[in-house]
């Protein structure tokens, strides 16, 4: 009778493997992450829209 459950310690090599053997996932997926790219520039840009707008209101109000 083993005192090491070898299924666990097998378990934990296939999964060491998997993560040396994966790949970059950015690489083979160009077209999602210029998506991410062009959703973020858009974000960024409606905010800083809304934050001037508010501004411009709030310097109005104190005029």
């Amino acid at each position: 009778m083993a005192a090491v459950d070898m299924s666990l310690v097998a378990r934990s090599e296939v999964a060491v493997h998997h993560l040396i053997k994966r790949k970059n996932w950015a690489a083979r997926e160009p077209g999602v992450i210029l998506v991410f790219c062009i959703v973020g520039a858009v974000a960024i840009l409606l905010i800083g829209l809304f934050v001037q707008k508010k501004m411009a209101a709030r310097k109005a109000a104190k005029q």
